[in-house]
């Protein structure tokens, strides 16, 4: 789909894409974020393991928009990006703990 803005590492899959799409001023909030606003949004979604938890982020990303939000709530951050190594949380947390 073009014309839609993606992340600095991730980029939207095409459920995301029609989801936010599909009210515009969600799509005009999605546009305004940061590359790495949307990289946050996009990487939360992306880290969903089950189809039902993807959908749920889909949804609350769109409603999060709407609620003034420009990164999701709760998420520690993207651990994919190369310009800047994990916090220690991050790393202790989402790396090591999923490499076991």
């Amino acid at each position: 789909m073009s014309g839609f803005a993606h992340g600095t590492v991730h980029t939207a899959q095409a459920d995301m894409q029609v989801a936010i799409r599909s009210d515009p001023a969600v799509f005009a909030l999605w546009q305004d974020l940061t590359p790495l606003g949307r990289n946050e949004f996009i990487c939360w979604v992306e880290d969903a393991k089950r189809p039902a938890t993807r959908e749920r982020r889909i949804r609350r990303t769109c409603e999060e928009l709407l609620e003034g939000k420009r990164r999701p709530c709760c998420w520690p951050g993207c651990i994919h990006r190369d310009d800047k190594p994990p916090s220690r949380w991050q790393q202790d947390v989402l790396i090591d703990k999923k490499a076991k």
